[in-house]
């Protein structure tokens, strides 16, 4: 009795690691049954994966990179425009600047005679002497050719009576015979002329006396 209840225990025993024996086997088939099932899944979606959807993320991210690149060309060229459309604001601003203060220098050369001019007005009005103002403002008028011919350029032309006509310098506003004389001359002046650095500025207004013949 007790032998065959030492071979149950015995058979329950090798049953029981047979029984574990056959279900690693079955966990190492399944195991490998699912690795096998994995690559063929695998390669399936290789094989099935369309070319045509690499094709377009790779046309994709090209179209990107381009979008930044035009952005970014833009943006500069943005800023170019506003570069140079700020610098034509400052030169027109210069330019104005350079027009209505062009005579800055000259009238401010001229303030002194204006000056002196005032004092002599005021001064032959307080004296009511004639020939002091006389005097002043000739000495005002000599002061301010002299500044204009040195410091300017300005001169006068010699117009006076006697003097030969040139109507290079000179306009004729009538003509008139006259005894004693070989050439044509000056016979009233009636407004000056005058040069710009040797240039006319503005011609003498005269009447001129030509031989009688």
């Amino acid at each position: 009795m007790r032998r065959k209840k030492k071979n149950n225990i015995k058979g329950s025993k090798y049953m029981a690691e047979e029984k574990d024996n056959v279900e690693k086997e079955e966990k190492k088939d399944q195991e490998a049954m699912e690795s096998v099932v994995g690559e063929v899944v695998e390669e399936d979606k290789k094989e099935t994966e369309d070319p045509k959807d690499a094709k377009i993320a790779e046309l994709t991210a090209k179209v990107k990179e381009l979008e930044e690149t035009v952005a970014k060309m833009k943006d500069d060229d943005l800023r170019r425009m506003a570069d140079t459309e700020n610098y034509k604001k400052r030169l027109r601003t210069e330019k104005e600047n350079a027009v209505k203060y062009a005579n800055e220098a000259l009238i401010s050369d001229l303030l002194e005679p204006l000056d002196n001019f005032s004092r002599a007005i005021e001064s032959a009005s307080q004296s009511k002497d004639f020939e002091a103002m006389k005097t002043g403002v000739v000495m005002v008028n000599d002061q301010m050719l002299q500044r204009l011919k040195t410091n300017w350029g300005l001169e006068m032309i010699d117009s006076k009576v006697g003097t030969p006509f040139d109507p290079n310098r000179m306009e004729a506003y009538g003509v008139q015979e006259k005894e004693g004389i070989d050439t044509e001359e000056v016979s009233m002046e009636c407004n000056k002329g005058w040069l710009l650095h040797g240039k006319v500025l503005r011609t003498a207004k005269v009447f001129v006396a030509k031989p009688k013949k």
